[in-house]
């Protein structure tokens, strides 16, 4: 099932989609999926980030073979960190090149989308609580990382993390291929098979730190390939089984 937030007609709507066509549901999808009698085809509607977080949790070099490009070992525990709910934005909205930047990166990641409040969950119980899967670009002004020696401000711009197209809550993540093209072409190729922390593990952990809450997205981390952008470039990250976020930089 894709699950879709948009708007139609000035209404902002929640939806499942169903071919060419889009079924409205008559409320958002965490406690259950019920549907109206709209339908609207999916070429009259406007994507909006699939999603409302009160938290954007992503986590720091998660992939062995990013790990092994960079030189360094393998982690011993997750490193996490915040994106601000202000930075994200939708399938097709514009990255916005912040003034003063330098060096803007993309990075390509499977998200995690909280279907259901988590605390202290244990990995078993951890894919309980989860609604679905989406496509997250972790943008990151990486000078500003260097300078700074830490992350917040680097990733916290507004725009600097696009979310989408949808939910999609029927796939097995064990070995997905994620993918970043940058104007059409190849720059990330790697699959979830080479994470070195498992979904349920990362939901558990992070549940020990902070409450999870529906709609809270956690982004699993990048795979090797990371490269920057420049204003008109667009960026597409692909995940097989979910579909393709397409932003252009401004």
């Amino acid at each position: 099932m894709k699950i879709l937030r948009f708007i139609y007609k000035q209404q902002e709507l929640w939806g499942v989609l169903e071919g060419k066509a889009v079924r409205v549901l008559k409320t958002a999808p965490f406690v259950n999926i019920e549907f109206s009698r709209q339908v609207i085809g999916f070429k009259q509607l406007k994507l909006l980030p699939p999603t409302v977080p009160q938290k954007i949790i992503l986590v720091g070099l998660n992939y062995k073979n990013h790990a092994k490009e960079l030189g360094m070992k393998t982690l011993k525990q997750p490193i996490i960190f915040l994106k601000p709910p202000t930075a994200l934005i939708g399938h097709l909205d514009n990255i916005k090149y912040p003034l003063g930047v330098k060096q803007l990166d993309y990075e390509a990641e499977l998200a995690i989308v909280i279907g259901k409040k988590a605390h202290n969950i244990s990995e078993a119980k951890a894919l309980k609580c989860v609604l679905g899967y989406t496509c997250l670009n972790d943008i990151t002004a990486r000078d500003i990382q260097k300078k700074d020696g830490q992350w917040t401000r680097a990733k916290s711009f507004d725009t600097f993390c696009p979310v989408g197209p949808w939910i999609e809550t029927d796939i097995s993540t064990d070995d997905l291929m994620i993918s970043a093209y940058l104007n059409g072409k190849l720059k990330q190729h790697s699959s979830t098979a080479q994470l070195i922390f498992p979904i349920p593990y990362l939901i558990s952990f992070i549940s020990q730190v902070m409450t999870l809450l529906p709609g809270d997205i956690i982004s699993t981390g990048t795979p090797p390939g990371v490269g920057n952008m420049k204003p008109g470039d667009i960026v597409e990250v692909s995940i097989d089984g979910i579909g393709t976020l397409k932003n252009q930089v401004k």
